[in-house]
C-alpha cells in the first residue's frame, strides 16, 4: 500500500500548516529546533540518596531515560516523525543511546536501542537499561548495530554510497526491511546521549537525516548555576541539558508544555516509580 510502513502509521487528520511544511522543510537539517537550560539536581539527589538508604543504586541516567520514556507515552506527538513528506505516529516507543566503551581516544562506540510500552515504571527501565549497557560495555560484545555497521564497512567506498543511497530510498518510500529498522539506532522514537561522562557541558546534537529520530537530548556535566526561581536568583548545583527537535512533528506549545512535564518529572522522581497508562496532569 502506498506510503505504508513498518515501523509507523500515516497520519491523514493533520492541521492544514503540518501538511504543507514538510514540503517546504524536507529534510531534518532544515527543521531542526534548539533549546537547552541548566536543571537545579537537588530532587534528584535526594531520590538517589533515598533510595541509596532501600539498597537501590540509581543514576541521573536512569532518571532521565526513565523520565523520556514516560513522557513519550504521555506526549504522543513527540513519538511522530516525518517520511517523504508525510507524517507517521510511531508504533512503539524505542530509546536510543550512545555508549562509549571505554573513555579513551580510540575506545569504541556504540549504540542501543531499547523498546519500551511506556508504561514501565522506573525501576523496570533501570533493570533493562542497566543490563544493555553492562553488556555492550565489554569490547568483545557486538549488537545488531555493530553487526550491520561492520558488514557495510567491508562495502568498497564507491559501492558504499550507492548501498547507502538505496538504504535511504527503500527507507523513503516504506520498502526498508524490517531487520535493518531494528538494528538501526536511526529508527528510533529519541536518541540521548550522555556527554557528562566526557566532563562537558550538554551539546546540541543534530538530527539525522537518515532514520526517522526526531527528537534528541543530550546530558552534561554536573555545574553550579544561577537559577532563577520564584522571583529570586540562587546557586544551585545543575546538569545541563539540550534538545534538538524536528519542529515539524509538533508546534511549539506542544513542545513547551512536554518540557514542562519532563522537568516536573526530574524534580519529583517518585511519580516514575508507579506504572501508569495515561497521566493528565503531573504536578
Amino acid at each position: 500500500m502506498f506510503g505504508y510502513r513498518s515501523d509507523g502509521r500515516k497520519l491523514k487528520n493533520i492541521p492544514p500548516f503540518f501538511k504543507i511544511i514538510p514540503q517546504v522543510m524536507r529534510t531534518r537539517g532544515d527543521s531542526q529546533v534548539y533549546y537547552n537550560y541548566d536543571m537545579p539536581i537537588k530532587a534528584m539527589d535526594e531520590y538517589i540518596s533515598k533510595k541509596a538508604e532501600e539498597g537501590i543504586r540509581i543514576s541521573y541516567m536512569n532518571i532521565i531515560y526513565a523520565a523520556m520514556v514516560r513522557l513519550i507515552s504521555q506526549r504522543p506527538q513527540l513519538n511522530r516523525f516525518i517520511m517523504n513528506g508525510r507524517t507517521y505516529a510511531r508504533k512503539d516507543i524505542e530509546i536510543s543511546l550512545a555508549i562509549k566503551k571505554s573513555l579513551t581516544d580510540d575506545g569504541d562506540e556504540t549504540t542501543i536501542k531499547l523498546p519500551f510500552t511506556g508504561n514501565e515504571n522506573i525501576f523496570e527501565v533501570k533493570e533493562k537499561l542497566d543490563k544493555v549497557i553492562a553488556e555492550n560495555k565489554d569490547v568483545e560484545t557486538t549488537n545488531d548495530t555493530d553487526i550491520l555497521a561492520t558488514a557495510l564497512s567491508f562495502v568498497p567506498t564507491f559501492l558504499l554510497k550507492i548501498a547507502v543511497s538505496f538504504i535511504m530510498f527503500l527507507d523513503k518510500h516504506g520498502m526498508l526491511p524490517k531487520f535493518v529498522i531494528k538494528a538501526s539506532p536511526f529508527h528510533t522514537s529519541a536518541f540521548l546521549t550522555n556527554v557528562a561522562s566526557l566532563g562537558i557541558d550538554a551539546i546540541y546534537h543534530h538530527l539525522y537525516d537518515f532514520g526517522t529520530t526526531g527528537l534528541f537530548l543530550a546530558m552534561g556535566k554536573k555545574k553550579k548555576d544561577f537559577i532563577y526561581d520564584d522571583e529570586t536568583i540562587k546557586e544551585e548545583k545543575c546538569i545541563s541539558l539540550a534538545f534538538v527537535c524536528d519542529e515539524r512533528i509538533c508546534d511549539g506549545y506542544y513542545f513547551a508544555s512536554s518540557v514542562k512535564m519532563f522537568n516536573r518529572l526530574l524534580k519529583k522522581p517518585e511519580l516514575l516509580e508507579e506504572n501508569v497508562e495515561k497521566i493528565e496532569d503531573i504536578k
